[in-house]
């Protein structure tokens, strides 16, 4: 049983007939096939490739924002919101590679890509014979974006590039990804390139041993000397920032999303042991004032963020922006998902906290979401910002 009711009836949650069916074999699948596995692959901080292969042979689910015409379905960034909060119930993690695949790739090549790079990468990508990722932050250079250092020299036919990325999702197990990085080492310009992992200079570094996420693989990626061809310039020279802006928005509110299945899954938990199992002093736990706030609360937390995620997600397009939405979404639900799996270790006392429940890898999990896709602290200046542009008109 689930806090949230799969009813035919469309609203927020599920607009469409198209967007109904897509959660309901996504929450079928997840529960079946990834929640068992989950435990294991964090303990041994590996990643399931049997299992990401199946999101595109059997359950379909690349290329979800893709145009119908180009292969992928046509859907919409609630779509992709849907299906990260019924995979995040079960493994944040692997959901986290996913995303990595699906939103830094996929929708972020797909939107700033030519017709000639379409047809040689997508259908690699949305079969999932190919995994994707992206390479933006540096070991100098994270929320500071336009401090990076990764340089892109035009030598001939290609590019000459050299620099380190940090923090890559799916850094060791990527065939493909978007790279961020200046023509001029000291401008505030970027320019984006689509490489692969078998280029010439490519090398995967140093991966990183983490407290959560801990499923989805996370290295350093080296370029010395490596060799673009210029046909893998996505867009124009010193024309990236655009294109990365608009993809964030969509990075976060799926980010958001994970919070979002994180918390419904501790609230599931703790009404099931609180109200079906567990008993003190001859009375449901349930019957306690204290346990009654930390639940009520957590429920209510929950449905409020998730409200606003969908809310966002619902405006979000390839021609339209919501920069405010988008930043206040991640904001309120990360630090919700995070408040909520905590309640959840509290209501559960000793087995919250052992791994006999999923709860404490859950609340891992979910304190890397308030980092990823940009800070809480950035997102509260974010926020800051456009409600002074909104006040200055």
């Amino acid at each position: 049983m689930s806090v949230t009711n799969l009813s035919k009836t469309f609203d927020l949650f599920n607009p469409s007939e198209s967007h109904l069916s897509l959660r309901e074999s996504v929450s079928t699948f997840a529960e079946k096939e990834m929640d068992d596995q989950a435990k294991e692959h964090d303990e041994a901080e590996s990643f399931n490739f049997g299992l990401f292969k199946r999101l595109g042979s059997e359950l379909g689910i690349f290329g979800i924002t893709v145009a119908e015409e180009d292969g992928g379905h046509g859907l919409d960034p609630v779509a992709s919101v849907i299906i990260h909060e019924e995979m995040s119930r079960f493994d944040p993690g692997f959901t986290l590679s996913y995303l990595a695949h699906e939103v830094l790739f996929v929708n972020n090549f797909y939107q700033s890509s030519d017709k000639r790079q379409r047809d040689k990468y997508l259908s690699k990508v949305i079969s999932g014979e190919w995994i994707g990722g992206m390479g933006m932050t540096e070991p100098g250079a994270g929320t500071d974006v336009l401090g990076m250092t990764t340089t892109a020299v035009k030598k001939g036919d290609r590019y000459i590039i050299n620099g380190t990325k940090q923090y890559i999702t799916n850094g060791s197990v990527g065939q493909v990804f978007v790279l961020y990085t200046k023509l001029d080492k000291n401008g505030r310009k970027m320019t984006s390139f689509v490489i692969e992992s078998g280029y010439k200079g490519f090398s995967v570094g140093k991966k990183e041993e983490k407290m959560g996420m801990r499923s989805s693989p996370t290295t350093q990626l080296v370029f010395e000397d490596m060799e673009v061809p210029e046909e893998n310039l996505l867009g124009s020279e010193n024309g990236a920032i655009t294109h990365m802006m608009r993809n964030l928005e969509i990075e976060r509110v799926t980010l958001a999303a994970q919070s979002v299945g994180i918390a419904r899954r501790c609230i599931d938990v703790m009404c099931d042991y609180t109200i079906r199992h567990r008993e003190a002093f001859g009375k449901k736990l349930v019957e306690f004032g204290q346990i009654q706030r930390l639940v009520s609360e957590s429920y209510a937390d929950y449905s409020a963020a998730r409200a606003l995620v969908y809310q966002v997600a619902s405006s979000l397009s390839p021609e339209s922006r919501n920069s405010l939405g988008a930043a206040s979404a991640k904001l309120v639900a990360t630090q919700m998902a995070e408040r909520v799996s905590r309640n959840a270790i509290q209501v559960l006392g000793g087995y919250g906290y052992c791994r006999e429940y999923p709860i404490e890898r859950l609340h891992r999990d979910s304190i890397l979401l308030s980092i990823g896709g940009g800070t809480n602290e950035a997102m509260q200046k974010n926020i800051a910002s456009d409600l002074k542009k909104i006040w200055s008109e």
